[in-house]
């Protein structure tokens, strides 16, 4: 379904070009951003200085039968994005969803991925929130403060760009609860690993939050 507030990104994009493209961070500064947001000696499954739940941390878990390897589901209820695998498994992830109202369950396709983003809020985001976002119209630069974080992985309908993202955030304790303007939040050094399994053309699930199916 396209959205009012897709609808007004949309036509805000068509009358500001500098919003049409994604800048990227010169690829020299990726390892040292990198380094900087990933905590010494981090394991994946335990490394947790950000006091997350335990149950938000990464975790291979049994997939449910049938769905596809290489898609990506977000369970909105528990808050955890699944990526499946191969061999009937799955990384489980924990996740931050949209606020109340900004949420937009869905069938998306990834259609992007990229590598510290830079990030511009939408028309749509600046009208509801100016005192918040406005000072960030013509983008905010990339680097380990910036909204999209260390990763963007771009949910599209068709070749429509939705303006919806699972993402790294810079607020890594808003894991687990309803804390995005509509996209799904990520801890950086979570979606780093992730970024490198999920291909492009995949499909994204993003369940409602009634825990009402698609």
């Amino acid at each position: 379904m396209f959205t009012r507030r897709q609808m007004i990104a949309t036509l805000g994009v068509l009358a500001t070009p500098a919003l049409a493209g994604q800048a990227l961070a010169a690829p020299s500064k990726w390892d040292s951003w990198d380094a900087q947001v990933t905590p010494a000696n981090f394991d994946l499954s335990s490394t947790n200085p950000w006091g997350l739940h335990p149950r938000y941390l990464p975790q291979r878990v049994t997939a449910k039968p049938g769905l596809t390897p290489g898609d990506v589901h977000v369970d909105a209820v528990a808050r955890y994005l699944y990526h499946i695998q191969d061999d009937g498994t799955a990384m489980r992830y924990g996740v931050a969803i949209g606020r109340d109202g900004l949420y937009e369950p869905g069938v998306y396709t990834i259609r992007r991925k990229a590598k510290w983003p830079k990030w511009t809020p939408t028309p749509a985001m600046i009208e509801r929130e100016p005192e918040k976002y406005a000072r960030w119209e013509e983008g905010m630069p990339p680097g380990p403060e910036n909204a999209l974080g260390s990763r963007a992985l771009y949910l599209f309908v068709g070749n429509r760009d939705t303006y919806l993202r699972i993402h790294g955030t810079p607020a890594p304790r808003s894991i687990g609860t309803r804390a995005s303007s509509g996209c799904v939040r990520m801890v950086m050094p979570h979606i780093n690993q992730l970024y490198e399994q999920v291909d492009t053309g995949v499909t994204a699930y993003l369940y409602p939050t009634d825990g009402g199916t698609l």
